[in-house]
């Protein structure tokens, strides 16, 4: 109603101006229906404009489609005045001004809104919720000039909470040229902005900028302490829908700063495409990325077998999300249920006709296998032998082992349990005649349930302390997604027998990752030094059965290239399969007599490399008479 009537006021006053123009002198009406001729079109203006519900366009969000819509409607109203004149008959209402009307009046009502909403945005109101208390919005810098950074900067500079300083930008062909009102700086006038304007953030908008060239930029952010957060790749960016919510935090591929080679398409499809596919664990990490991209890769049949019922829903919902974008989606079964529950297996292969079988089912949490031992060798080497040995029976054409570098001279018992399944399958490659047996191991995996980068993450966001087990421990690292391509990949490549190891780039020391994290989430490190800082990093040792660094092979003499330029093949010495046979029989009696002593010590005498820990001789000797009465 108010904005009618200020309508109604200023285009008044605009008729009242184009007849001082046309005359060229102050005009002033001598009659009452000349007054009554002038005010007809401002009040047909408003009427049109209240008919084609123009007032329920918010004033801040006008745009040019909205604009348009004001100068239709004005020029709809000086349409219809004139007709209106031509009826009545009056001639005292020069043409010319009629017709300046439509765009004097159009300009009036779109400055009236533009300005309103200048003096909002100015002022910090949301008119919806008016009652609310103005805070002090965030500066912030956005880093790129693209289409992008500039639909970011606009929702950024009409934001409450937020408010612009400016664009980054390492290219010269930009820096000192404006987008609008804000500057384009340099990189190194990041410091100064920072001091100027207490800037807080920095938001990346280069959703197709390289890894690597990504990883160096972060290396200049982190050390102003800004919290960085980053514009996805998203379609509905094109559309201008991007808003602030849609930001995410830095993902530890950026901080790895590692390029993915582009998958080889003909191997993939030679893995997937047309095949039954059978994935265990699939409930996991690494299990449900391998069924997710399996699914893209139109297998006739999707098998998930996982024995954690929450987490085959997880899965099922995900697959049946995908699927519901294909044109033509495969099967989907779920199997709730053991990979070391023979007859569950030998079913479920023979009924679904498996033809490819990805075993990521494990446990794999260090510190708890350490602590539960039995339940990790039953699970992690018995199981796998039962898996494995019902597929070379049913005549599954491929079984893919995910193992670990955990498995290279373990010091663990969950590192001794993979490098036992590693065993297993090299001796099964021997013995089966149709069925293609072959191992595949890699470090750790960052978006993973377990990954130090989830953890550290959480730490921060709740406060610290990070915490870190030793200031010298390093890890191999690699992205989720690059580790199932490759694996796929060494799938297809495999003639039997094989130890495929993916190349883990460099190892990334803990500690750094940690500290990386925190300065990059807007934070500084509380040190003796710096006591004011936020987040305390602190070491709590290394956990039982730990070690400071990783391998991936028993000795870099044993490896060599393969068709795909991230994937090695180590020659690993295998067991005989009559010894092999024999060892595993007693940890199938140890589990069953629930005698950890023996069970480790068949581990140590199994697996190169380990060492149990220290027994007694009498609790060796014990155990031992209870498994051969048995």
């Amino acid at each position: 109603m108010v904005l009618a009537v200020v309508d109604f006021v200023l285009l008044l006053a605009t008729v009242w101006a184009l007849l001082c123009l046309r005359y060229w002198t102050a005009f002033v009406p001598d009659r009452l229906e000349t007054v009554l001729l002038i005010a007809m079109g401002p009040l047909l203006t408003v009427g049109v404009l209240l008919v084609f519900r123009v007032y329920h366009i918010v004033a801040r969000y006008l745009g040019f489609y909205g604009g348009l819509r004001l100068g239709m409607c004005v020029a709809i109203s000086a349409t219809l005045w004139s007709m209106l004149l031509l009826l009545i008959g009056q001639n005292g209402m020069p043409r010319s001004v009629v017709l300046a009307y439509i765009p004097a009046g159009t300009a009036v009502v779109v400055l009236l809104r533009v300005m309103a909403a200048a003096l909002l945005s100015s002022m910090g109101i949301n008119v919806k919720r008016r009652w609310r208390v103005p805070h002090t919005p965030i500066p912030v810098l956005i880093y790129g000039v693209g289409g992008d950074a500039v639909q970011l900067g606009k929702v950024t500079s009409r934001s409450n909470t937020r408010k612009l300083v400016g664009y980054i930008d390492d290219k010269n062909t930009m820096t000192g040229r404006y987008i609008g009102p804000y500057k384009v700086f340099r990189p190194d006038k990041i410091q100064s902005l920072v001091e100027s304007f207490g800037v807080q953030e920095i938001y990346i908008a280069a959703p197709h900028q390289p890894v690597a060239e990504r990883r160096r930029l972060l290396g200049e952010i982190e050390k102003f302490n800004l919290r960085v957060r980053v514009m996805p790749d998203l379609e509905s960016l094109a559309l201008g829908r991007v808003n602030l919510a849609q930001l995410r935090g830095i993902e530890g591929r950026e901080l790895l700063g590692r390029e993915e080679t582009p998958p080889n398409r003909m191997l993939l499809d030679a893995a997937i495409g047309g095949k039954c596919i059978m994935v265990t664990g699939a409930g996991g990490s690494i299990g449900s990325q391998i069924a997710l991209h399996a699914l893209k890769l139109a297998p006739r049949r999707l098998v998930l077998l996982e024995q954690s019922e929450f987490a085959i829903f997880k899965i099922e919902n995900a697959c049946l999300a995908a699927m519901a974008e294909m044109e033509s989606p495969p099967e989907l079964v779920k199997i709730l249920g053991s990979v070391a529950d023979a007859d569950l297996i030998s079913d479920v292969l023979i009924r679904h006709d498996v033809n490819v079988v990805f075993h990521a089912a494990a446990y794999k949490h260090v510190p708890i296998v350490e602590e539960h031992p039995l339940a990790g060798i039953s699970n992690n080497a018995l199981g796998t032998e039962v898996l494995a040995r019902a597929c070379m029976e049913q005549g599954v054409e491929r079984f893919v082992l995910i193992s670990s570098d955990k498995a290279v001279r373990p010091t663990n018992v969950m590192g001794a349990t993979k490098r036992v399944a590693e065993l297993i399958v090299q001796a099964l490659a021997s013995e089966a005649n149709s069925t293609i047996f072959t191992s595949v191991r890699f470090g750790n995996v960052l978006e993973s349930s377990g990954s130090v980068f989830g953890l550290f993450r959480n730490q921060i966001k709740s406060g610290g302390p990070v915490t870190v087990t030793d200031p010298n421990v390093v890890r191999y690292f690699m992205s989720l997604s690059e580790a199932t391509n490759l694996v796929v990949q060494a799938a297809a490549m495999a003639e039997g027998g094989e130890v495929f190891v993916l190349d883990m780039g460099e190892p990334v020391k803990i500690a750094e990752l940690a500290r990386s994290m925190i300065r990059l989430m807007g934070y500084e490190e509380r040190t003796s030094e710096n006591p004011e800082g936020e987040i305390e990093l602190k070491y709590i040792g290394l956990r039982a059965g730990e070690k400071l660094v990783e391998e991936l092979v028993l000795s870099e003499h044993n490896i060599s290239s393969t068709l795909h330029p991230r994937i090695w093949m180590s020659h690993e010495p295998a067991l005989d399969a009559q010894t092999l046979a024999s060892e595993l029989e007693n940890l199938k009696s140890a589990v069953f007599m629930r005698s950890v002593p023996i069970a480790l010590a068949t581990l140590e005498r199994i697996v190169e490399g380990y060492y149990a820990p220290p027994l007694s001789r009498s609790s060796i000797a014990a155990a031992h008479s209870k498994i051969m009465l048995h």
